[in-house]
C-alpha cells in the first residue's frame, strides 16, 4: 500500500513539476492501466469519469455537504467542467459546529452565508497533494489558498498530511487527498472552514 502511495505521488510530483501551480489539467480516469484507482470515500467508489456532485452524493460520509450544496443552489457549478479543487467537509465535521448552525443555515434567507462558507472550501483549479505539498515546500511552510468565495487557506503540512487554517483560525486536516473527479479533485477534511466575521 506504502508503495503504490510512493509511485503515485512520485508520477503525479514528476507530471505537475513541469505544471503551473494549481495546475489545471483533467487527471485520466481511475483504474486504468496508467493510473489508480480512487479511494472510496464514505464507503463507496469515487469514479474519475464521474462529477463532483455525482461522487459526493455517493458518499455516505458526505450528506451534509451535499444538502448544503443543494440548498446553496451550487450543484449546477460543481456539475460544470470546472476544474475544481473542493475541501470537502465530512458529516462529522459538520456535526463539529455549534448546535443548530446547519439546520440554520440551510434556510433559504441564509442562502448567501451558506454560498459563502461552501465556496470558500472551492479552489478554481484541479490541485492534488503532491502540487499543493511543492507550493507549501516552495513558500516556505505555509502556502495561501485562495478560495471562490474569497477567503484565504493557510496550506501547511503536519506530518505527511495537509492542512488547511482559516481566516479564524480553524484547521482542517486532509483525511483522504487526490479524490479525482471528471471536473477536478477533492480532498476529504474533518473541518468546516469559515469565513471571517
Amino acid at each position: 500500500m506504502l508503495k503504490r502511495h510512493t509511485l503515485i505521488a512520485a508520477a503525479a510530483l514528476c507530471v505537475l513539476s513541469t505544471a503551473p501551480a494549481f495546475a489545471q489539467t483533467m487527471a485520466p480516469a481511475s483504474g486504468t492501466a496508467s493510473t489508480p484507482a480512487n479511494p472510496m470515500v464514505g464507503g463507496a467508489p469515487m469514479y474519475a469519469n464521474k462529477n463532483i456532485v455525482e461522487n459526493a452524493a455517493a458518499s455516505k460520509d458526505h450528506t451534509t455537504l451535499v444538502a448544503a450544496v443543494k440548498a446553496a443552489g451550487l450543484v449546477e457549478t460543481l456539475q460544470g467542467p470546472g476544474p475544481f479543487t473542493v475541501f470537502a467537509p465530512t458529516d462529522a465535521a459538520f456535526a463539529k459546529l455549534p448546535a443548530g448552525t446547519v439546520d440554520m443555515l440551510v434556510k433559504p434567507e441564509n442562502k448567501a452565508k451558506l454560498t459563502k462558507i461552501l465556496t470558500c472550501h472551492v479552489v478554481a483549479a484541479n490541485a492534488l497533494s503532491p502540487a499543493i505539498a511543492k507550493m507549501i515546500a516552495d513558500d516556505k511552510g505555509t502556502h495561501p489558498v485562495k478560495t471562490v468565495g474569497g477567503c484565504v487557506l493557510q496550506a501547511k503540512m503536519m506530518g505527511d498530511k495537509i492542512t488547511l487554517t482559516d481566516e479564524n483560525g480553524n484547521v482542517a486536516t486532509v483525511t483522504i487527498a487526490d479524490v479525482k473527479q471528471s471536473n477536478g479533485v477533492i480532498h476529504v477534511i474533518d473541518t468546516v472552514l469559515l469565513p471571517k466575521g
